[in-house]
């Protein structure tokens, strides 16, 4: 950064924003009326309680803290509170949102410049680039450094980097430093890489001036991977008595059902979510459906594809239509839909418990009356990565007669942990940091969170995907360019990748982009359901 200041004579489009004091005077103004609300018999007053006790205990020392509030508690406007008066208080530089979903990210980041200012909020993540318009490069040189006062990220961006050797992803590492790091959905955190992850939490709080916040309305259990952390600090106040006064729904497990009578059962509702825990699965029991009213949502369908799908569902929604929407779980969060039932089939209990947060969601109905089913298909297949939650889930819910009871979700994680044993380490990452050892080149190969190898299907259904895809053909890649073929693309697995391949319906895009393929046989998507996973060639696809 010296070299560039020296080379351009001083003259740095770099912009850091404004200060935490004028931050923090921003969102005070903003919820000024808020603060005037003491009813807490009411939605808005409770959040207010617990917005308040978010303001006073930023005046803690740094350490650790929790906010362990329920759906609608409104924890996003809380946590920042927090966040801006706890660095206020301790001179702090920035404030680290770290979220699992991207779908999160933009939503949270949409109400943090509404409230602070475009100038101070940065969006780093896969969905996002500034590279290409001049009147953006302040915050492309800004999101190399995560040089703003605000900056939302992803898991992957934020740990790969503390991990890596990498100089493009380390020379953000040292505005981590003196920072509140927020991780949102802290249930998400990388179950194969957890030890290390919160070694490297611990690190970051014990040495280098943070303070950290799990925030979620599933909190784990992570109190013995923080071994040199005397105690947490719950930000939520009355935090059982908050569930209780939240509570929209009513649990009921239903046990094994056939395909058939799940899709009967469905037709006799009015405004149901069923979500399953395969895309494949998720295209049969629509096929099953297919109506007026009924809508498929998968990753099989490309990004701006979904969008139009949600908008609909969203209009059948307000307007009282009838609407049954079959999901998987890409509907669990950063999703605001409310549903009068809801169809969960078994998975973790943090994911049983986001999807209630589909139903009733604005508290309009009775609790008795709005429903989550608990179900299995009596033909389940479960995939690996799902089978250590599905199996705790089933020993856990024996126990308890209601699964969001705040000591089933604390039991919950405890037996996952337990379960999951030597695997919370799994590539072996701490040994590498033993005595005096920093085998960070070693590490940055091993330390991947998404191992999955995955082929990117390029849809051309729409005039703006063929002007995208004649521009990448004829004038080659940009991230620009890539970043906007991304709304257009779907990601699949090697076997159903070969069997596409194998029956000619792919095309490699280019010789210069690896695993970038044009779907050539448009019959083979569609506009109900994506990417069909069930080919003509006498026998079905497993994925």
């Amino acid at each position: 950064m010296d070299t560039e200041y020296f080379m351009k004579n001083g003259l740095v489009e770099r912009q850091s924003g404004q200060s935490m004091n004028i931050l923090l005077k921003k969102l005070e103004n903003r919820i000024l009326d808020w603060l005037k609300n003491n009813d807490i018999d009411t939605v808005n007053g409770r959040r207010t309680e617990i917005l308040r006790n978010c303001i006073e205990e930023g005046k803690r020392n740094r350490g650790i803290f929790r906010l362990t509030v329920p759906t609608g508690g409104g924890k996003t406007i809380a946590s920042l509170a927090f966040a801006l008066n706890h660095a206020v208080k301790h001179h702090m530089d920035r404030i680290i949102y770290v979220v699992p979903y991207i779908s999160v990210i933009e939503q949270n980041a949409e109400v943090f410049r509404e409230i602070l200012g475009n100038e101070n909020v940065l969006e780093n993540h896969s969905n996002v680039d500034y590279e290409d318009s001049e009147e953006l490069r302040p915050m492309q040189l800004a999101s190399e450094n995560w040089d703003k006062p605000i900056v939302v990220t992803t898991n992957v961006q934020f740990f790969e980097s503390l991990f890596s050797n990498k100089s493009s992803k380390c020379r953000k590492i040292h505005n981590i430093a003196n920072s509140v790091i927020i991780l949102d959905e802290a249930q998400m955190l990388p179950m194969d890489y957890l030890i290390p992850c919160t070694a490297m939490l611990q690190e970051l709080v014990q040495n280098y001036k943070t303070s950290i916040v799990l925030c979620t309305a599933t909190q784990p259990s992570l109190d013995n991977f923080f071994g040199q952390i005397e105690n947490f600090v719950e930000l939520c106040p009355r935090m059982e008595e908050q569930f209780e006064f939240f509570r929209r729904v009513t649990y009921q497990n239903i046990g094994n059902i056939s395909k058939e009578n799940m899709a009967e059962r469905l037709k006799k509702e009015q405004r149901a979510l069923c979500i399953v825990n395969t895309r494949k699965r998720a295209q049969e029991l629509y096929q099953l459906l297919k109506s007026e009213g009924v809508y498929h949502l998968s990753t099989t369908m490309y990004p701006k594809h979904r969008k139009k799908v949600l908008a609909n569902v969203k209009e059948r929604l307000d307007n009282k239509d009838r609407c049954i929407l079959i999901a998987t779980s890409l509907v669990e969060a950063g999703v605001d839909l409310d549903f009068l039932s809801v169809y969960r089939q078994i998975a973790g209990i943090d994911s049983l418990i986001q999807a209630a947060g589909r139903c009733n969601r604005n508290g309009n109905e009775s609790t008795e009356e709005s429903k989550v089913y608990i179900y299995d298909f009596e033909d389940s297949k479960v995939i690996p990565s799902q089978q250590k939650k599905i199996d705790v889930t089933k020993s856990v819910v024996q126990d308890y007669e209601d699964i969001s009871d705040l000591e089933c979700i604390t039991d919950y994680f405890k037996r996952l942990y337990k379960f999951h044993g030597r695997n919370l380490d799994k590539k072996g990452i701490m040994k590498e940091f033993y005595r005096g050892k920093y085998n960070f080149a070693k590490v940055a190969k091993e330390f991947q969170l998404i191992e999955q190898e995955t082929k990117t299907i390029f849809i051309c259904k729409e005039p703006e995907a063929k002007e995208i895809l004649d521009e990448i053909k004829t004038k080659g890649t940009s991230k620009e360019r890539m970043r906007k073929a991304g709304q257009y693309c779907v990601q699949i697995y090697g076997d159903f990748f070969g069997k596409l391949n194998g029956a000619g319906m792919l095309q490699l895009v280019s010789e210069d982009i690896q695993d970038f393929y044009e779907l050539v046989s448009m019959d083979q998507y569609s506009e109900d359901y994506g990417l069909d996973y069930a080919m003509d060639n006498g026998i079905a696809i497993f994925v």
